[in-house]
This record gives C-alpha cells, structure tokens and sequence, in this order.
C-alpha cells in the first residue's frame, strides 16, 4: 500500500472515530456526586452554609458493628442529592439544548439531582463473627498486594539510611542523598537535586481476579496486585518504569500518569493519551522516565479512560528533607471509593441516554485497598463475608507518619483515627506549617502527610476511619474502617463455650473506641489561612490581561447526552494525534479545536485562572505540570482578595466548591501542554478538562521527543488500523468495527479558543 493510501485510511479511521454520536460529542454523561436542587447560576445553595444544617454528626459507636444502624450510628441527616438512587425507569430526554442550571426541568431535576436518598451503613457481622479476623487470605482479597497487612514495608527517612537512623534532623551537612537542602530553606521549584541514582521498576499490567470487600470480580492490576506497587524514591533521583500493556479480554490501550511529579523538561513523559503521548498498544511495552523533581507523598495511576477506577494505580514516596518529627513512617494509606461493575461498564451507563444512571453510586469505601461487604446485597456472585480489614500496628509513646491519598474515582474522603490527634505536615507535594486536626478531607486526587502520636495503652485497639461524604458523593455503603493495634493488644478472636451454663462467649480483636465528630456541611478543603507552605514564595506580578475567567458548566444536547463544558465547551481528544507533538513540531492550529480546549498562554511568564463553578456540584481541580498558587477560593465569585498573598497555599489538586470559584496562579516555567482537570473519574472522562499551552515558542527548541515516545503512535496506530474505535468517553478507548454506510452526524458548540 502506498504512502498516500496509508495516510489516507488513517485520516479516515480518525475521522470515523471522533464521530461517535449525534453532536460529535456523545456519548458522554453528567458524572456528577449530584445532589442539590437546581438554582441559578451565581445563587450559592444555603445548605453549604453551616447555619443552612443540623450540627454535625457523631459517626461510631457500637464496639463490634461502629457503623450499622442500631448499633450507635443515629439516622443520617436527610441531605439533597446524596446515596443510592432508587430502582427507576429509565429516563431519557429529546428536545432544545439544555444549558445550565437554570434552564433544567423540573421534571429532569428530580432525576438528575435526587434529594433525600439514605445510605447504607456499614455491613452487620452475624453473630459470633469478627471484624479482626479476616476470613480471605491477602492472596484472595489483594493478589500480590501487601498493603493493609502487618507484613507491609516500613519506610526509612531515605534509602539508604543505616538501620536505628531515626527521622530526626541530624547535625552536619550533606548527610541525606540531597545534599543540605531543607524543607524551609530551599527553593524546591529551583535547586532540586539530581543525584544521578536510578530507580529502577517493572509494571505488568494485566486482568486478574481479586475481592478486595469479598465480592469475587475482575479487575485490572499491576504485578498481579491491588492495589499496584509502591515506587519509592529519593528526592533527585531518576524514576524508570517499564510498561507492558498484558491486558486481554478484551484488550485495551493504558498510559500511567505520575501524579504531582513537574515533568520539567520532559512533558512526554507526563503520561496523558492525546496530549502528551499516544496510548501504550496491547501487547506493547513502554519505559517511562523522569526526576523525582519533588518530595513528599504521591500516587500513580492509568490516565486511559477511566482505567485506573479498575485498579490501575498505586503509590508513590518520594523522600526528602523533613519539617517534623516522627518515630516510623508507615507508608501509603490509600482511600478508595469501590465499584463491583467494570469501570467500562460504568462509563458507557453514566455517558448514555439513561438520565438514571449519570450518578453512579460506590458501593463500598476501602482503606488500603480491603473492605467487608453485605453478601445478601448481591446475587449470582462469589461473596464472602468479613472478607478483612487493613490492620496497622502502634506502640504506645511512638510518633508515626501516615501517608494518605485519596485515590478514589468519586468519593470525597473524611480520615479519622478515633481518640488520636492528626498533626498535617504536608498537602499533596507541599510541605506545610504543621496544624493538628481530628478529621483531614482530601478531595479525589489530593494528599495528606500526618504524624499520629501514639497515645493509647499498651493493650488499646482503636478504629482507623475514611468517610465518603454524605454531602458532597455519591456512596451507597460510605464507611471505610481498619484497625490499630497497639503492642499488646489482642489480635485473634477466641470463641469459648462454657461447661456449666451452656453459654458461648467470644472475645473479639475489633476496637471500642467511638469516632470524632464530622463536619459534613462544606465540600471544600480546610480553610486556606490553615494550609500555609512551609517554605514561603511569593507569586510574581501578572497584568490583568493573562488573567482568565472559565465558567464551568454542562449541557444536555439535543440527543439526550450529557456533557461538561469549560467556556460552553466539552473536551475530546484523538489519542492517535498528541498535542504536544503538534506543538513541538511548531503547529498550534489544532485543526479538531475548539473540543481540544486548547488555552494558548503565549509567553507570559505567569497568569491567573479563575474557575466559576456554575453547578451545585463540588470538583476536585487538577493542574499537571505545576504547583498552583490557590491565591482565593469560596462561595460566589472572586473579589481578587488573595488569602496570604505573601505565601498561598500550593498545591496540585483544589476543591471547586459547588456555586463557588477557585483562583489559581501559575509561574510559567514549564513549557508543555498541561492539562487541567477535574479528578472525578466519570467527569474527566465526560469533557471537565482544558489544556494549558505554555510557551508554545520555547516548546521546539526547549523539548526534545525521544523516538520511543514517538513508536508508540505507531504501534497505537497500527491497532486503531484494526478498526475504528468506538468512542466512548472524551478519549478513544476501545476497538469497535463500524458497518460501512453509516453515518455520524458531527456538530460543534460555540466556544472560543483562548489566546493570550
């Protein structure tokens, strides 16, 4: 076949692809933790008010069952919009456009945005049983896993530190692998180090058959593990990850994105399909590479589709210098919202036409990984009650440091340890001025670094806890729980039958101990002024002109499909195409723009967004490639106050409040194309997502693709040559031949592609 015919055939396949449905846009969904009745744009909702709420509830309680109603827990409070939906009918609509809030039906309202839905609680134990002993080998619950078991690793300040090393700060300089660099001395954005050490991983990412709640399913896993490895580095180190997409049944692409690492210099590694690098092909093999360039507690995860709610994600511990003390770092405690259906199966019920199935609902919430599950729930499946909980080990008079991350698709956590004190030493990459709390809410995405002093007796067992809010998700059963045992404590369940009276009596390894009351009446993060950064940079002055405004929004087209818009416009991309490529290549034209939602920034040297939340629905906000300056966020619309001007908080994920606004600022020091997104898994996937192009003229010169990068559209492109893709979400997720004769009709929105 010729050169012109080739070029040709994959003009049209990409063609055909992208013209999945009716308004070149579906199918897509409203993957929203709906909730609140509809107002109109710009009146914030009274119940996110704490006088618009009853006062906050007290979760826990029974001793064996802390959560089951009747057991301790009182009723939850009756809010909008919030668990499981009712078995319906199928809903569907035709008709004009649907714009916005204030346009809804009523009659769409009450469907969309359900009000006054319970919730379960946590699964009843029959009798006899307990919450301590696991009735699943970690080999059923998590595969090759071993977080949430007592044979989990225990982390040193840095490796290569001598055993008895001890986390605190040592005379001298050049004692740790980065030299005398310190948390409060040191620009991390400007003198990280290289310290020319390797680390080195392989990733098999394979279907395998894990129950991490019990409930027997397929899942998606690296290394045989749910979930995946811990990779584990100093700061300054180089992190190498080779990829081998093994999945089949039916086969799929993947890509890992490094949440929170800056990419500085090597934007192709950031691992977004359609932006930075065409997905990894079945069967093919991809080594990723790049600096440790911050420290602190991250994660990894499939920015494919919504792959990684299947279990595509892991862990990451990037050591470096410290702001506090701590006796042992523990390691990651990841935070899981849980589905039992395919990730695909969800994404193609919320991206239909079926108005009853654009929320979906969590089933359960796992902590590390591990659940229990209400087996008389479910039918037709292998289930098996009390499967396990995660279990970590404390002695009295120690200082520990937890690593949480809300690694979930929907869920928006609320972690607690009960009768323990947190003290926050770092968000996401940052560390921060320690602040103590009794709950820390991380928002899908985002990171908390936590020291626990160990304050209990020697005997004490204590409930680990991570609540799905009420409030602001969408979680039929919202209880995660895992058990501390202190030194001495009881880890078996005895069950003893007595001789005189005929009685049986059990002594049970489950906790006593009763929760700290939650706050459940904001979907926003703490209050800025609690979050200050440890090391303090001022953001550079920027003219009004690089300031932008971007209404976040959706739209019910006149097919029926939902779909998120930033500026009236929904993002969809070509995974054969990446815009980084075109941009290095010197072509900023973008020939498939406006839905690439490209943002040219040009050559400013920094600028301002500003998100103007049109929705009664909270969004955790994501920026690759940076820190941002969250110079103000709230309820209504920004006043250009800046909260600390002098140090804002810094982070790489921030809670869009539903009706509110977040501004951000960026210092343009990274030229690349970084996308900036919701972390919601079913939003992203449905078109809540820009781009930033940053210095598109230095992308040329400043950034060089190494080839394998570049093989990978041509493996990916001998797949799609298979067939076309059928196009499910706002990427192009899975092979599908079409019947030749048939059409797509394609129509573009309105918007404006921004150029500064």
């Amino acid at each position: 076949m010729g050169i012109t015919s080739v070029a040709l055939w994959v003009v049209l396949v990409f063609v055909a692809s992208i013209q999945a449905l009716p308004e070149g846009r579906g199918p897509r969904y409203f993957g929203l933790p709906f909730g609140l009745p509809f107002e109109p744009a710009g009146r914030p909702h009274p119940g996110f008010f704490p006088t618009g709420h009853s006062s906050p509830r007290l979760f826990p309680t029974s001793p064996a069952h802390p959560f089951f109603p009747g057991h301790g827990r009182p009723p939850p409070v009756p809010v909008p919009g919030r668990g499981p939906k009712p078995s319906q009918s199928p809903v569907s609509y035709s008709g004009a456009p649907i714009i916005g809030t204030a346009s809804l039906p009523a009659s769409l309202s009450t469907v969309v945005f359900p009000s006054n839905l319970p919730t379960a609680g946590f699964p009843k134990q029959s009798s006899g049983s307990s919450l301590g002993i696991n009735a699943l080998p970690q080999s059923k619950t998590n595969g090759n896993s071993l977080l949430g078991t007592f044979a989990a690793p225990k982390y040193p300040q840095f490796i290569g530190q001598s055993s008895g090393g001890g986390t605190g700060f040592p005379p001298g300089t050049g004692s740790f692998p980065w030299g005398n660099r310190t948390a409060n001395g040191t620009n991390p954005y400007r003198s990280a180090p290289s310290t020319g050490v390797v680390r080195s991983y392989n990733f098999v990412i394979a279907r395998g058959t894990i129950a991490p709640d019990g409930v027997e399913r397929s899942g998606l896993l690296i290394n045989g593990g749910f979930p995946g490895p811990t990779i584990e580095a100093n700061w300054g180190d180089t992190i190498e990850v080779t990829v081998s997409n093994r999945i089949t049944g039916p086969e799929e692409g993947t890509s890992l994105h490094w949440h929170g690492m800056l990419q500085k210099g090597t934007p192709f590694e950031d691992g977004v399909p359609g932006i930075t690098q065409c997905p990894i092909a079945p069967g093919e093999t991809f080594t990723y590479s790049f600096n440790a360039d911050l420290y602190g507690t991250t994660w990894y995860h499939s920015h494919y589709s919504a792959q990684y709610a299947g279990g595509v994600f892991g862990a990451m511990i990037i050591h470096g210098p410290v702001n506090a003390q701590y006796d042992q770092d523990l390691g990651p405690v990841l935070l899981t919202d849980y589905y039992h259906k395919d990730y695909d199966t969800i994404v193609e019920e919320v991206m239909g036409t079926d108005l009853s199935l654009i929320a979906p609902s969590s089933v359960n919430n796992l902590i590390n990984g591990k659940g229990v599950y209400d087996c008389t729930l479910v039918s037709n499946v292998t289930c098996t009650p009390n499967a396990g909980l995660s279990k970590f080990q404390f002695t009295s008079g120690q200082s520990y440091r937890l690593r949480l991350i809300n690694a979930g698709a929907e869920g928006l956590q609320r972690f607690s340890i009960d009768n323990h004190v947190l003290t926050v030493i770092a968000y996401d990459l940052v560390p921060i001025e320690p602040y103590t709390t009794t709950v820390v809410t991380l928002g899908i995405g985002q990171r908390a670094d936590v020291i626990v002093h160990a304050n209990g007796s020697s005997s004490d067992l204590v409930w680990m806890r991570s609540t799905i809010s009420s409030y602001c998700s969408v979680a039929s059963q919202p209880d995660g729980l895992a058990i501390i045992y202190y030194q001495d404590a009881n880890t078996t369940a005895a069950t003893t039958n007595s001789s005189t009276n005929s009685t049986t009596t059990t002594t049970t390894a489950e906790p006593t101990s009763t929760a700290w009351p939650i706050d459940d009446t904001s979907c926003g993060n703490d209050a800025l002024a609690e979050t200050v950064p440890y090391y303090a940079i001022t953001p550079p002055s920027t003219n009004t002109s690089a300031t932008v405004q971007v209404a976040l929004n959706f739209e019910i087209n006149s097919t029926g499909h939902f779909l998120w818009t930033m500026d009236g416009s929904s993002f969809r991309v070509d995974y054969n195409d990446p815009v980084l490529m075109l941009a290095d290549a010197g072509n900023d034209s973008y020939p498939y723009d406006p839905e690439w939602n490209v943002y040219d920034f040009g050559s400013n040297k920094s600028f301002i967004v500003v998100i103007n939340n049109e929705t009664p629905v909270a969004h955790p906000m994501h920026i690759h490639g940076h820190n941002m300056f969250v110079l103000n966020e709230g309820l209504g619309s920004w006043d250009g106050s800046v909260v600390n001007p002098t140090n804002p908080t810094r982070r790489d994920v921030q809670m869009l409040q539903p009706y509110g606004y977040m501004a951000m600022q960026i210092d343009a020091d990274n030229p690349g194309v970084w996308p900036f997104h919701c972390h919601i898994a079913w939003h992203v996937s449905g078109g809540l997502y820009v781009n930033i192009l940053e210095h598109p003229e230095l992308i040329p010169s400043a950034i060089e693709i190494p080839s394998s990068v570049n093989d990978l559209c041509t493996s990916w492109g001998s797949f799609t040559a298979q067939g076309p893709i059928d196009q499910i979400d706002s990427g192009l997720r899975r092979r599908k031949r079409r019947q030749r004769g048939t059409e797509w009709p394609r129509k573009f929105s309105n918007p404006l592609r921004r150029t500064l």
